[in-house]
């Protein structure tokens, strides 16, 4: 393991990154954010994160890095594409970015980031159970997460209802969009975790996104048998997560 591990987030209006303490969890340097390119295309999105590499300060040239990203990744390939170009659909991302950054990397998806950096450093650290990790931003993203596993690629803000792909219907950007008031939006967030809780009987759930930091005013306007708490790491779980999955256990 190198000494410094940096973790890339990169979203469809904003890419951050910042030096790591995966151990504690704990960001070493600022966090660094530059606007996605518009159009979200993979050599535009490589450079943006290569300018923002070299904002952070000190930076070991042989730092580990972990990039997390708004897509399903399979070995590396990138088979859908949230947010950003088409372009990355069936791209292999992880060599794409390795090549330009001259180093092993590794690629995840941001939801899945955001759970793992829950369950290690956040809301889920002594949950053993199965705990699903939302985030209410753009679109829903998912993670599974049990017993300290992540179940990769859950894509549950899909889940159709009344014919829906839902989180057209619930996520953030829908609320905003519709200018939808929280009580609202809530009875749209009911019906979802609803329905995941019918799927899945999971011991926790955490909802992160930018809107977590005002859990307390739709949060407590759902009513469920699964205990729901705002996520603890807020903006910097994707980045926490992917650096945590560059180095392993």
């Amino acid at each position: 393991m190198t000494s410094q591990v940096v973790g890339i987030d990169i979203g469809g209006t904003g890419i951050k990154g910042a030096i790591v303490d995966v151990k504690s969890g704990v960001l070493l340097s600022d966090r660094v954010k530059l606007p996605t390119p518009e159009g979200g295309e993979p050599e535009a999105i490589v450079a943006t994160v290569i300018e923002l590499l070299g904002k952070l300060g000190g930076l070991d040239k042989k730092a580990s890095i972990g990039v997390c990203f708004p897509a399903a990744i399979v070995d590396g390939k990138t088979l859908s594409a949230a947010n950003v170009s088409k372009k990355w659909i069936g791209l292999e991302a992880e060599k794409l970015f390795e090549n330009a950054l001259s180093r092993d990397i590794h690629f995840v998806n941001d939801a899945d980031a955001a759970g793992i950096a829950e369950q290690r450093y956040g809301a889920a650290k002594d949950e053993q159970g199965l705990v699903i990790m939302t985030t209410l931003g753009t679109g829903i993203g998912t993670a599974l997460l049990h017993r300290g596993h992540l179940i990769p690629n859950a894509e549950l803000g899909h889940l159709e209802i009344d014919g829906v792909d839902w989180e057209s219907k619930a996520s953030f950007a829908a609320k905003e969009r519709e200018s939808l008031s929280f009580s609202d939006w809530a009875e749209r967030l009911q019906r979802y975790y609803e329905r995941l809780e019918a799927y899945f009987y999971p011991k926790l759930f955490i909802v992160g996104g930018g809107v977590s930091k005002h859990s307390e005013k739709f949060l407590p306007l759902l009513k469920l048998t699964t205990p729901i708490v705002p996520a603890e790491l807020r903006n910097n779980a994707g980045i926490l997560g992917a650096a945590a999955l560059a180095v392993g256990d």
